[in-house]
């Protein structure tokens, strides 16, 4: 108890009032007081949980969930974070919805916002358009606000777009923050954001994006490494230089793998698909060439097949510091004759890095009841203070 209230006493030095009533979309476009008390509230958050302890801050009132591409982690946490604060949970099927009929975006989210507190949506497919897609409905749901249709202005939540992924990335920051013993502990980590061979076709740059977009904050020293061809949006890249260059750490890239892990106190060997593959299939859909789609998606494959000794083995984790580098992974990992034949990591590995990795996504749903909490309280710590004197039981049970 007497920790929870020294981390609610540390969220009450933040400058945390832009964050009342607004969304979460990019990590860089939040200030570090913000991006700390997500950090301080997720956790104030998970220890009231396990001390039996309810944060729900709603009697009732309902989060839509829009998932544009598959999940399971980031729909099972966004539903428990929902839950945990007092919310139902209601996915948008879209193929089941008026969107299917050419309903428009505005009326579509102000429809299905009358009663809603949050929308979470997982855009991450197309290049130009996830992130894009997000701010039409944040902009719809504000307008519908001001002009007296909803009694609430929805919360926002980006579940992964096609420029980053704030819910993963901070996810895993915490899980970086509490393995090391503090934020302070990770200036100067080195921290490897790799390719890593897959045979699968199309992942998200959302990923290593968001990664490289928030390390740099950190003071870390951040290197990216893929092989020629694979780079990532340029303007992420530039907020990671100027992130480094501000904070004090590094942002590096390399077309080396080896060169990466050398001395790594952390690693994080992820496929992902070209950028400009990216657009040129954003663009082959756009205009209905699907036929063509199969055929780059070949190409894709075979330009992939050329990078199979990107793999993270027992060898690589030896040119680690001290050998004993941190895996992470934002799950699920292709594991190499496990999952499929030959994919971005060994069995061995991934095996002794299990209970780790899944302390890693264990950290996402507080970080986005964080993100709600945040948005949705005008007096954050005076509310925690509240929640931990009421201690009203969140399981009766104990």
């Amino acid at each position: 108890m007497e920790e929870i209230r020294n981390l609610i006493s540390q969220l009450k030095n933040l400058e945390i009032a832009n964050m009342y009533n607004n969304d979460f979309l990019l990590t860089w476009e939040k200030t570090d007081d913000e991006i700390h008390a997500v950090f301080q509230a997720a956790d104030i958050i998970r220890k009231m949980r396990e001390n039996n302890i309810s944060p729900k801050i709603f009697e009732s009132g309902l989060a839509v969930s829009l998932f544009r591409d598959n999940s399971t982690r980031t729909r099972f946490s966004f539903s428990s974070a929902c839950n945990l604060l007092g919310l139902t949970v209601q996915d948008l099927d879209e193929g089941k919805s008026q969107i299917a009929h050419g309903e428009t975006v505005r009326e579509t989210s102000n429809m299905i916002s009358f009663m809603a507190d949050v929308i979470g949506i997982r855009d991450d497919m197309y290049i130009g358009k996830g992130n894009t897609y997000m701010r039409e409905v944040s902009k719809a749901v504000k307008e519908g606000y001001e002009d007296g249709v909803l009694e609430q202005r929805p919360t926002l939540v980006n579940l992964q777009c096609d420029i980053d992924h704030p819910t993963q990335c901070m996810a895993d920051m915490l899980h970086l923050i509490n393995h090391f013993g503090g934020v302070e502990q990770l200036k100067s980590k080195k921290i490897a954001m790799t390719w890593a061979y897959s045979p699968s076709y199309g992942k998200p740059l959302s990923v290593p994006q968001g990664v490289i977009g928030l390390m740099t904050r950190m003071g870390m020293n951040v290197t990216l490494a893929y092989p020629e061809g694979y780079g990532l949006l340029s303007d992420v890249e530039e907020v990671a230089n100027a992130n480094a260059a501000k904070c004090g750490g590094r942002f590096v890239k390399t077309n080396s793998m080896k060169e990466a892990f050398q001395d790594a106190d952390i690693v994080y060997p992820k496929s992902w698909a070209p950028y400009a593959a990216m657009e040129k299939r954003t663009a082959l859909y756009g205009e209905g060439k699907f036929d063509e789609i199969k055929s780059l998606e070949k190409e894709l494959l075979a330009q992939n097949a050329k990078h199979k000794d990107w793999e993270c083995t027992e060898d690589m984790m030896k040119l680690t510091k001290e050998g004993k580098a941190l895996y992470l992974h934002c799950l699920p990992a292709d594991i190499t004759g496990v999952s499929c034949k030959e994919g971005e990591v060994a069995a061995s590995v991934f095996d002794r890095y299990r209970t780790p990795l899944y302390k890693q996504a264990g950290y996402k749903p507080y970080i986005i009841a964080a993100m709600i909490f945040l948005s949705k309280v005008k007096n954050v710590p005076e509310t925690f203070e509240s929640l931990l004197s009421l201690g009203a039981s969140r399981f009766s049970g104990k």
